[in-house]
């Protein structure tokens, strides 16, 4: 049996250790009026609870790998999509295909294009994904299957660099993509994306009391389906039951 859900558990619990050792140790004295008598919720000061210790600088660093959209996180490095090829085709390509078409049940990587809004989308990056920044984070934290977070930095913009151009981001095999030019890099479907504006553009909906009888008008009608599973029955076509 596998140990990976031991060394989770494990990991979890060493975080919560250094974080509660951290925090006490770091914690404000409160202040005469919030830690009065009068004062009926007040506040003392937090003791180390005797385990754990401070996490060190290269331990943070170890975790801290995140890439945003804006650039923060990006490693320093650079790699050309010629460079990347080889790499791809090396430790990528059986499981995502050499063209990023996906072998068997594996993730599709690209194509696509223009699918959105058909009846069966393929949401590849190129056609769906809304920044380049979350295929290098997720390359650099899971990629290559087995045996993540094995490429260099330069490896990493490397093969980044080969996936994107697999989808047309990027023209040109001599490109070389690197932390100062990675966020000029912007993915087709990015601007189909924006915040959730729910609280906003649906107020005039929500009502303190759900309606839970008669709410809408007419006969109720199957609208979808769930096709992936294909679970909801058609009319005419379920199961006999006797």
């Amino acid at each position: 049996m596998s140990k990976f859900p031991d060394l989770v558990a494990l990991a979890a619990l060493a975080g919560i250790a250094t974080a509660a050792v951290g925090y006490a140790q770091t914690a404000p004295t409160p202040s005469p009026e919030r830690n009065s008598p009068a004062s009926p919720t007040a506040v003392t000061a937090a003791k180390p609870l005797g385990f754990g210790r401070r996490a060190t600088p290269e331990e943070i660093a170890g975790w801290d790998i995140d890439v945003r959209p804006d650039g923060v996180g990006l490693p320093i490095g650079r790699g050309t999509v010629k460079d990347g090829e080889a790499l791809y085709v090396e430790r990528c390509a059986a499981c995502h295909g050499e063209f990023g078409e996906g072998a068997q049940r594996w993730p599709i990587l690209s194509g696509g294009g223009g699918t959105l809004p058909s009846h069966n989308p393929v949401k590849s990056i190129g056609s769906y994904w809304p920044y380049a920044s979350t295929v290098m984070d997720y390359i650099r934290r899971a990629m290559p299957y087995g045996n993540a977070q094995s490429l260099t930095n330069d490896e990493l913009y490397a093969v980044t660099a080969y996936v994107l151009f697999l989808n047309d981001v990027l023209k040109e095999e001599g490109f070389e993509l690197s932390n100062e030019n990675f966020s000029s890099i912007k993915l087709p479907n990015e601007p189909n994306f924006f915040d959730d504006d729910r609280e906003v553009s649906e107020r005039a909906f929500w009502q303190k009391e759900p309606c839970m009888t008669n709410c809408v008008a007419g006969e109720a009608k199957v609208s979808g389906q769930a096709r992936a599973l294909d679970v909801t029955p058609e009319s005419g076509k379920g199961p006999k039951v006797e």
